[in-house]
């Protein structure tokens, strides 16, 4: 019999993925070569994908490769594309703001598909967490970009779509596999638009290479273990909110590394995304064991 998880530990180890994420802005901005995103992006999740599949190699099943397709290119392939896209044409803060409504779109995707309707806490935390960000990131006299704000949106729902299939397909594979092919088959997407869009590389110094090292395995290979792990001990919305923590990590590290400035109105903003986040995982948490007790009795009284 497997050992129950404890929910609040997964929602800690789960954040950490976000939270990781959050750093790699200042390594890519500080390190790296300048103006080729998506070579980053390559170099992020192909051999990160290789090295998981090497540590377990695992085949899907053949009816498993459309599902694993489709989780691989908005998970990773798409996502990464259009995030870095929208990163280009936007200032960050309205990128995140957009970002930012995954949670919302997690629940529309929950309530439509599976009937569920969300709870008014929820909902709430959500937009809350919606407000937040737009006061801690969010400038006076923001670029508007059509463009941008369409790539903006189409990442945040490819994300939020992928983690809700995530979490509802439940993979038969192996965490490991699991997450090496979606690297894998993401960056074998990624390479074309890589080729053609991103100047060559110059001569990497040792700490450029100590930047995509960091950004491939821990960036990549261990974030992305602890989301995907989070996708399958988690309720969706509660792992779709956790990304909030991503761009406040952005935030909290550019305080503190760059000398970045936090105005009262942004330390508001924080505290609000914060607070928005425990919300949403209390609400979810409650939910969850709300479900689970009754079950029990319906259970007991069929066996």
């Amino acid at each position: 019999m497997s050992k129950p998880s404890i929910p609040w530990l997964d929602t800690l180890s789960t954040a950490l993925a976000p939270a990781i994420w959050g750093s790699t802005y200042i390594v890519t901005t500080q390190i790296l070569p300048p103006d080729r995103p998506f070579t980053a992006a390559l170099l992020r999740t192909l051999p990160a994908g290789l090295l998981l599949l090497l540590c377990c190699r695992a085949l899907p099943k053949r009816s498993a490769w459309g599902r694993l397709l489709l989780l691989s290119a908005l998970n990773i392939g798409a996502f990464q594309a259009l995030l870095f896209i929208a990163a280009y044409r936007l200032p960050g803060g309205l990128a995140a703001v957009l970002g930012a409504t995954q949670p919302l779109i997690v629940m529309g995707l929950v309530w439509l598909a599976d009937r569920r309707q969300p709870s008014t806490l929820a909902m709430w935390a959500s937009v809350a967490g919606i407000s937040g960000m737009a006061a801690l990131l969010l400038a006076p006299g923001a670029v508007w970009d059509a463009i941008g704000l369409t790539a903006a949106f189409a990442g945040a729902l490819c994300m939020a779509t992928g983690t809700y299939l995530a979490r509802r397909w439940q993979s038969e594979l192996p965490l490991i596999a699991f997450t090496g092919w979606q690297l894998l088959l993401g960056g074998i997407m990624l390479l074309p638009v890589a080729l053609l869009a991103d100047p060559p590389l110059p001569v990497l110094t040792g700490t450029q290479i100590l930047g995509y090292g960091y950004l491939s395995l821990i960036g990549a290979l261990l974030a992305y273990l602890l989301w995907f792990r989070g996708t399958t001990r988690l309720p969706a919305v509660a792992v779709s909110s956790l990304g909030l923590l991503s761009p406040l990590t952005a935030v909290v590290l550019g305080w503190l590394l760059l000398g970045q400035s936090m105005t009262p109105t942004a330390l508001a903003g924080l505290i609000t995304v914060l607070a928005s986040v425990l919300a949403v995982q209390w609400s979810s948490i409650s939910a969850s064991k709300h479900t689970h007790s009754i079950s029990i009795p319906t259970q007991k009284a069929s066996s």
